[in-house]
């Protein structure tokens, strides 16, 4: 049996922007292990976002916290019976969901290139609609509805 947790390791940043979110978001849309090719469909989507490098930045992580969850449910068995808990969500892990709902939503479209659909997904995350945030609203409602199970939290 393992003593302790593993050490968690830390991303480097991105080369243009020097943003740790931006690194993710280039891991998570990395197919194949074709990074230079996920490197140049986020760089050319964060340069379609605004003219000025900073804003387009901004906009990123501002879209980003618009999608991340506050909480989630986890699947919990009690006596036989499973049940939807609903359990808050640490930064870490909310980032994480936050940019993979934004490439899921992007993937799931068809018919553009993925840099205009990762573009259109960002740009409707960034004015708080479209199926990134609507994915964080359903698991919202998820968590409220089964709020009378979060004293089987621990």
């Amino acid at each position: 049996m393992r003593t302790g947790s593993p050490k968690k390791r830390q991303l480097q940043t991105d080369a243009v922007f020097k943003s740790r979110v931006v690194a993710r978001m280039i891991n998570t849309v990395m197919k194949s292990g074709k990074k230079a090719m996920a490197e140049k469909i986020v760089y050319k989507v964060l340069d379609t976002l605004a003219e000025d490098r900073k804003v387009s930045i901004q906009m990123f992580e501002q879209a980003v916290k618009n999608v991340m969850p506050i909480q989630e449910v986890r699947s919990r068995r009690v006596g036989g019976a499973t049940y939807q808990v609903p359990q808050p969500l640490k930064h870490d892990r909310a980032e994480a969901l936050a940019i993979r709902w934004l490439v899921e939503a992007a993937n799931g479209k068809k018919g553009k290139p993925m840099i205009n659909k990762l573009h259109d997904e960002i740009k409707n995350a960034y004015e708080n609609t479209g199926a990134a945030v609507k994915k964080r609203e359903d698991v919202h409602k998820m968590a409220e509805a089964n709020k009378a199970f979060s004293h089987f939290r621990f």
